[in-house]
């Protein structure tokens, strides 16, 4: 079937496991917001070797062939399992990468698995789900952890700073069509002035109640979705901590990406690319401004 409109969900796949599970998620996902779902997979430039083919007549086609199969196996799956999607499958051959920013400058998400044999999974962070993390810009969810979560686990976001409202509005959107609640989670470390000295507990609580008002400043999207319930957290932590605790306890996991800062700025930054290696459940990193 062939998915029409502009909004659809877009997800990387290479026939691993991992991508089977980015598959299945992105697939429910499509199914909650009522639109298409298109999966593209890529052979790269090296399309023979891509397929454990080395040299001769009709490798290239043998390899295509193959390649077709693996869409074709996707949509067999798929398909039966959620008729009510519109599936497109797409078969790519640049660096696969490229491959799925390109495809997905009209989609609403892009998905992408963890682990893979050089595909669209990649290695954790290491090339596909990286750059798709630190580069797209629209949100980009990296099917991790525990896909099957029961009814009910909310979706926790990670706050930051005050840009970060557009992830929380994610979160809020994903949460109504899940039917579920939120939980804004914002961790701090007090300051210490000098050395090892221990803060006084005046200045923690000032600095609670300033990072109190940052986060009702964030919460602010709250009021446009007026049916999911919200609950903000203060934890005194770690943030990359916090969130991997939090994440055992949630459905999905939304974290903001920054704009990389200075010379030598990291496009996805520390707190988020520890969530990425470490979260029990999939994480979706929203980049804000």
């Amino acid at each position: 079937m062939t998915g029409g409109g502009r909004g659809f969900v877009l997800v990387g796949f290479d026939d691993t496991p991992p991508s089977w599970l980015a598959a299945d998620w992105a697939v429910t996902e499509a199914e909650l917001r009522g639109c298409a779902l298109k999966v593209v997979h890529s052979v790269g430039r090296g399309v023979d070797t891509a397929y454990g083919e080395t040299a001769g007549v009709g490798l290239t086609d043998r390899a295509l062939e193959a390649a077709l199969g693996v869409l074709d196996d996707a949509l067999a799956r798929l398909g039966p399992a959620h008729p009510g999607v519109r599936i497109e499958t797409e078969l790519a051959r640049d660096d696969p990468a490229e491959a799925l920013l390109t495809a997905a400058r009209t989609a609403d998400v892009i998905v992408v698995g963890t682990r893979g044999r050089g595909g669209f999974a990649g290695l954790l962070l290491g090339s596909v789900s990286r750059k798709a993390a630190a580069h797209a810009d629209r949100p980009v969810v990296v099917v991790r952890g525990d896909t099957g979560t029961a009814p009910g686990d909310p979706v926790v976001v990670g706050v930051r700073d005050e840009r970060d409202e557009e992830a929380v509005r994610f979160a809020l959107a994903e949460a109504e069509l899940r039917q579920t609640g939120v939980r804004l989670v914002h961790a701090w470390t007090p300051l210490v002035s000098t050395g090892l000295a221990m803060p006084q507990v005046s200045d923690v609580d000032e600095e609670r109640q300033a990072h109190a008002q940052l986060l009702n400043h964030v919460a602010r999207p709250i009021l446009e979705y007026p049916k999911v319930h919200v609950d903000t957290e203060l934890i005194v932590d770690s943030p990359a901590a916090a969130l991997v605790e939090a994440s055992t306890r949630a459905g999905l996991l939304v974290l903001p990406r920054h704009p990389a800062e200075g010379r030598l700025g990291l496009h996805l930054g520390t707190v988020v690319h520890a969530v990425l290696h470490h979260a029990a459940c999939p994480v979706a990193v929203v980049p804000v401004g």
